[in-house]
């Protein structure tokens, strides 16, 4: 089988998919900012978020925000990222499985935007620089 349909390319770079995590105080209202991306790579069965929570964002936005409850939430999603006992019941889910359940569309505080994609050598470098480009 050829490496490409792996997703790996002739130049030894996987393609990923990526997803930012959106926080949205009052739904309502749809205003938005970054607070986290979501990076996954099936040739290397990897799922990884990085966050960071804006608080002066979030009380700009909402000044009654649940700030420790969005926190919660962004941690919950790097936990399932991680798998194991921090992934609940997503911890029997392969990496593929827990990245489509994290990006399901859903009408909360924080969530996923489009799926994108790209190619790199390092999704987890990958998930760093994505973390500084777009949401610091």
């Amino acid at each position: 089988m050829n490496g490409r349909f792996l997703g790996t390319g002739a130049t030894g770079q996987d393609v990923y998919e990526y997803a930012l995590l959106r926080v949205v105080p009052r739904i309502e209202r749809g205003e938005c900012f970054n607070a986290g991306v979501l990076v996954y790579s099936r040739s290397r069965a990897l799922v990884a978020a990085r966050t960071h929570l804006d608080e002066a964002k979030l009380l700009a936005l909402d000044p009654g925000a649940d700030v420790a409850g969005v926190r919660a939430a962004l941690r919950a999603v790097e936990g399932v990222c991680a798998g194991g006992e921090a992934a609940g019941q997503a911890a029997r889910d392969d990496a593929g499985r827990r990245f489509r359940w994290l990006v399901a569309p859903r009408s909360t505080v924080v969530q996923p935007g489009p799926v994108h994609t790209g190619l790199t050598t390092d999704p987890v470098g990958e998930a760093e620089r994505l973390l500084e480009l777009l949401v610091k």
